[in-house]
């Protein structure tokens, strides 16, 4: 697996916009998504950050390289006060509670 994890930036009071941005891309079923996970710190402020994990490096790249993401992208950084700060790698390990 490969992801990346993100540090955020979001323009005061539009915190609930990246929220509706964000469930909007879980809906598209985009090719090789595993899970997404957006966080706000507790050091308040704008700060958030945000993890998404995908199947491969490749299946991250080939989303990464799509037009589709490219427009999900710059709807993305309106939201945004700053560019985010990312940070890319494999996945190690990923867990989930059981079911």
């Amino acid at each position: 697996m490969y992801g990346t994890i993100a540090r955020l930036r979001i323009q005061a009071g539009r915190e609930s916009e990246m929220v509706e941005h964000l469930n909007q891309y879980d809906a598209t079923q985009v090719p090789g998504f595993v899970a997404s996970a957006f966080y706000r710190a507790d050091q308040g402020g704008d700060a958030y950050w945000l993890a998404v994990v995908f199947e491969s490096k490749e299946s991250y790249q080939a989303n990464a390289d799509s037009p589709e993401q490219d427009a999900r992208y710059r709807e993305f950084r309106g939201i945004l006060a700053a560019d985010p700060e990312w940070h890319d790698g494999e996945v190690l390990l990923r867990q989930t509670a059981p079911s």
